[in-house]
């Protein structure tokens, strides 16, 4: 018998061992594919621990929640609530219409403007001191102009907040001073700020550190941004603080970084940790990398 040589018959069998060791990954149907390609993904970062009871931070565009500590407990919000007011006051429309000053509009305390009783000012430049310096005689001002008493004002609030999605909130007034049976949530507060946020007016107000007030007699004053958290970070853009003795400090913070925007809502702080915890939620939503 005839032998064949040895090198053709090694370059005819080395295809055939290549193909037998070649990994092998078997479809549901049973085809053979492709090995499946690792994508790097991007880890979660913690949230940061904060002091206050009760926050929640929610994405703008989709109002998913991306972080939550008792967002549905009830408690007081104190003037973090003046942002319902100024969105009912919006719905009336006409904001260049005056009014004149009640004598029971400046029957509250203890932030006050300082409007009086005879002056005339348009709903708009109210609205621009009730959210910027948050005055309490403001707020009863627009609140009377709108619905003709604080009562009726509550009500149209209520009626607000529900068509929103809110709840569990219950308003009595439009200032937020502490009144029995008045609430909200970190949660219903969120829904809120993010209806506020779609104003562009209401926006620009929430975002603007100080601008001068004209009195009805001339007189002016500096209006300072009572929001902190504006000149800590670059990137923040509004919203609004309210405290009082039994709300504790409450902060409705918004920002925007690389095409994305966040609402952070901090609730039942003290005056040391609120402008810390707000800052941290709000960095940590907007500087992380975005999760797929």
């Amino acid at each position: 018998m005839k032998r064949l040589p040895l090198l053709p018959l090694l370059l005819v069998s080395l295809p055939l061992i290549a193909c037998a060791q070649a990994p092998r990954v078997t479809t549901p149907t049973g085809g053979p594919t492709s090995a499946p390609v690792k994508v790097a993904t991007v880890p979660r970062t913690p949230a940061p621990a904060i002091a206050a009871p009760r926050s929640i931070v929610v994405d703008y565009e989709t109002g998913r929640v991306l972080y939550a500590k008792n967002a549905d407990q009830p408690c007081a919000v104190a003037s973090t609530q003046k942002l319902i007011t100024a969105l009912c006051v919006f719905d009336a429309g006409n904001l260049n219409k005056k009014f004149t000053i009640a004598k029971s509009d400046t029957w509250v305390e203890p932030t006050k403007l300082g409007i009086l009783p005879g002056e005339v000012y348009t709903r708009r430049k109210l609205v621009g001191a009730l959210l910027v310096k948050s005055g309490n005689d403001v707020a009863r001002a627009l609140a009377r102009d709108n619905a003709g008493s604080e009562a009726k004002f509550a009500a149209v609030m209520n009626r607000k907040a529900r068509s929103i999605g809110m709840k569990n909130s219950n308003f009595l007034n439009p200032h937020g001073l502490t009144a029995k049976g008045q609430y909200s949530t970190a949660r219903d507060m969120a829904i809120c700020a993010r209806e506020a946020y779609k104003n562009p007016v209401i926006r620009s107000i929430t975002n603007t550190r100080s601008y001068t007030f004209q009195y009805a007699n001339g007189r002016t004053k500096r209006l300072t941004n009572t929001n902190k958290v504006l000149k800590r970070l670059s990137y923040c853009n509004g919203m609004k603080t309210g405290t009082t003795r039994a709300s504790g400090r409450c902060l409705i913070s918004s920002g925007t970084l690389n095409g994305r925007t966040a609402i952070v809502v901090v609730l039942g702080a003290t005056t040391q940790t609120v402008w810390n915890d707000s800052e941290k939620l709000l960095r940590w939503a907007l500087e992380r990398p975005a999760s797929r």
